[in-house]
Formats: structure tokens, sequence, C-alpha cells
């Protein structure tokens, strides 16, 4: 059988042809030309899977022209020589090239890509500060080696000395070193088992670790009336919308960051009515992908009135920050707390929230499910969760008017929900009241 012909293209011919299509050079090398003005012009080697029929085209890079840089027609017969070279040894060409692209890529040059994609969809700066140290700090180990290469001994050895004395901190790195893995794999520049997996894996070499829960320092429920008028007399003489901004979370019982980063669009005084858009709730506690209205009571009001200037701008923030000029820029992160502690030292702006759940579960009889929701706390399982449309808004309401009515010291009486079934759009049944205990 005769060899087919090589070498068909001249050195000229392959600069100069402008006709757009597929010009073979024999042995499976091609030039091919797009249509077009501004044709693209590339070098491709076509060949056959061996054992299939299935063809494969393997580009050799851009192909010189007139005025045009690129690969020469002698440059494209190397490489196109070179890869049939690889096939007469039983080599797949692009299978090759794709090893060689893994194995060029090291940890640290991949984690690095995938952190910048994704610190999009992160919350705050603090996470992506958090991402960075572990995968450049923790990792430094690791960050030169091949992502190949790499296996469970090699994460054992970031994890063991932390495991034991700084525990969330190892298991959120061994966490963030799984994804960077994954992201590997998916991208076909990883093959094999991940070796940050935590199941079968690093949970059977690892020793167990105690874990103590974190408790926010909270007043007894009791002192914060006491804390309120302390917090509105610091007011007076400070003339800062922080301290008034410590009261409304206490009021609301929302979380600090709700309440930091709240804008004037999300007010609605009519309706005393404060959206908080899903994307601020904490998604971990809160329903997913749902906005949270906080229903306002008249201090909660007030407040707002006096913290909002009438020409404020929808996107301005209602408790700006003390330097924050045209309301651009929130609260600092840790103002309100000291605003707090300047009061009550043994106090945090999330143990408000513990006072208020106390409160209610002790001193009312409303359901635990009404409780729960006004902290935006996840209801019930799953199903439960996908069957239940509704917010409890007019329970909620009535709950925190109770509530700012107790901290205003406006009455020692407070008031119990029926335990009968209530519907949303119903007007409540009779109360009934009962003393403070």
């Amino acid at each position: 059988m005769a060899k087919r012909q090589l070498h068909k293209l001249s050195s000229r011919e392959a600069e100069t042809i402008a006709e757009p299509g597929r010009h073979g050079d024999g042995g499976g090398l091609y030039l091919v030309i797009e249509a077009g003005v501004h044709g693209r012009r590339q070098w491709i080697f076509l060949y056959r899977v061996r054992g299939t029929s299935k063809r494969r085209e393997l580009g050799l890079g851009p192909a010189k022209g007139k005025g045009k840089d690129g690969l020469s027609l002698a440059d494209a017969r190397r490489k196109a020589a070179d890869a049939r070279k690889k096939l007469a040894e039983g080599k797949d060409p692009a299978a090759e090239r794709r090893a060689e692209k893994v194995a060029a890529i090291t940890f640290g040059e991949f984690a690095d890509a995938l952190l910048q994609s994704i610190k999009s969809g992160f919350k705050g700066k603090k996470t992506y500060a958090d991402w960075k140290r572990d995968l450049k700090v923790r990792c430094q180990p690791i960050r030169s080696k091949n992502l190949q290469e790499i296996n469970t001994t090699d994460i054992l050895a970031i994890l063991s000395p932390m495991w034991l004395t700084i525990n969330r901190t190892a298991r959120e790195t061994r966490s963030r070193i799984e994804r960077v893995f994954m992201a590997a794999r998916a991208k076909g520049l990883r093959s094999g088992e991940n070796p940050a997996i935590w199941r079968g894996n690093l949970k059977e070499l690892l020793p167990k670790a105690k874990r103590s829960k974190r408790h926010h320092q909270a007043a007894p429920y009791k002192g914060v009336p006491g804390i309120v008028r302390a917090l509105q007399e610091k007011h007076k003489s400070a003339d800062s919308s922080v301290n008034l901004a410590a009261e409304f979370i206490i009021l609301t019982a929302v979380r600090t960051g709700e309440a930091r980063f709240m804008r004037v669009r999300e007010v609605d005084l009519g309706e005393r009515l404060w959206i908080v858009p899903a994307e601020r709730m904490k998604t971990e506690d809160s329903p997913e992908g749902l906005c949270f209205e906080v229903p306002l009571s008249d201090r909660a009001v007030s407040i707002l009135k006096a913290v909002i200037p009438k020409d404020a701008s929808p996107d301005a923030y209602v408790f700006a920050g003390q330097w924050s000029r045209n309301r651009e820029k929130p609260l600092g992160m840790n103002a309100v707390l000291h605003a707090l502690k300047a009061v009550y030292p043994a106090m945090t702006t999330h143990g408000c929230r513990s006072s208020f759940r106390d409160w209610a579960g002790d001193e009312t009889t409303y359901e635990r499910d009404i409780a729960e929701m006004a902290l935006a706390h996840k209801v019930g399982d799953e199903v439960e969760q996908a069957y239940r449309r509704g917010s409890a808004l007019k329970k909620r309401r009535q709950l925190m008017e109770a509530w700012a009515r107790y901290i205003g010291g406006v009455s020692n009486v407070v008031t119990f929900a029926s335990r009968e079934p209530q519907s949303d759009d119903r007007e409540p049944p009779s109360r009934q009241t009962a003393e403070s205990r």
C-alpha cells in the first residue's frame, strides 16, 4: 500500500493561501483558514485514536501569514512529526498534551485562580481574607507541588499540628483544600481520590477533637430595660446614632450585620415594616432564598425617623458611619458592640437576641415557632419548610410590640397569645394578660 504523500504545500503557499477551508500538507497536517476579512489561520493535526474509528483534532498553533506572526510550515511539520511518533508508540498526542498541562499546574497557582473566581460570592472582606490566609499561609508546604502529586499524607502534615489546638480553623482549612481539589477534578486537572476528603479518609486518621460551643454573652432579660435606658441617656450626651442603633437591634432582635447594612429603601414606615434582602440573611439558620420581614414597634419607628434624613437617598445606609459623607458607609463592625459594653460590659450584640428569646420563652405564651421565626431561624424540618409559605407576620408583630413595651418600661404587663390556631389574615382573638414574673 502506497504511503500517503507528505509535504504537499510549499512555504510560499502556506503563507499566501487565503481561501477558507482546510489545506492538507499530508500526514494529518492541515492549514485551516476561517472565512471572513480577518480569517484566523491555524495549524491542526488530524488523527484516529488507535483501535477505534474516532477522529481527533489537535491544535498545533496559529499559522504564519501575510503580516501575521505564527508557526511557519517547517515548525508545523516538526510538531506533526512529533505527534506521529507518539502515535507509533501507542500514545495519544492529545492525552499526552493534557498530561503535560496538568503536570505544569501547581496547587498554589490553581488555588489562587479559584479564589479569584469565587470571591464575588463571599459575604464580606473577612471571608475572603480567611480563605486567602488558609490557602496561602497554612497551605504553604503544598503550594509549589503539582496538583496530581499531592496525597493525604501532605494534607495531614498541614492539619495535624493545629487539629487539637485550633480545631475550628483546622476544619475550615480542610474544607477549603477539599474544594480546591474538587474544582481541579472538575476541570480535568486532577484524577483519583480527593486527598482532603473527610469521610473514609481524614476522619480515620485524625484524633477526635472536643468542640466547645461558644455562647455569646447576654444580659438577663430583666436587666435589658435598664440597658436601654442607659443607651438613651448616652445618646442625649453623645449625639451619635450608634446608641440608637444598639437600641434598635435590641428592639428588633436582629443580627448586627442585618442592621448595620440596612438601607433606606428597605424601610416602609407607612407599613411599619423593614424587609431585609435574602442575600444579607445568615443562610445556615434562615430559610434559604427568602427575604425577612421585620415588624417595627412604635419605638423602632421613632428611631428610624430620627436617624434617616428627609433627603436621604434610597441607597443610603440608615445607620451610617460617624465620618461617612452622604451616608455611603455603614457603622463600623464593632461600633455597636462598644456602645453596649459601655453601659453593660457583660453583653454582646448577639447576646441581645438571647435575652429576647429567654424573655419570650419565660414571660409569654407565644408559640415557640413564633419566637424562633422572630429571630429568623428555620422552623421545622425540610418538608415542613417546603409547605409553609407564611411568615406569621401578624403574630410576630404582636410579639415584638410586647417586647418593646417590656424593655421600654411602659408596663409591667406582658401580653399572652392565645393557643388557638390563628390565620395571619384574620383578626386576633381576645388577649389575656398576666403580670411579668
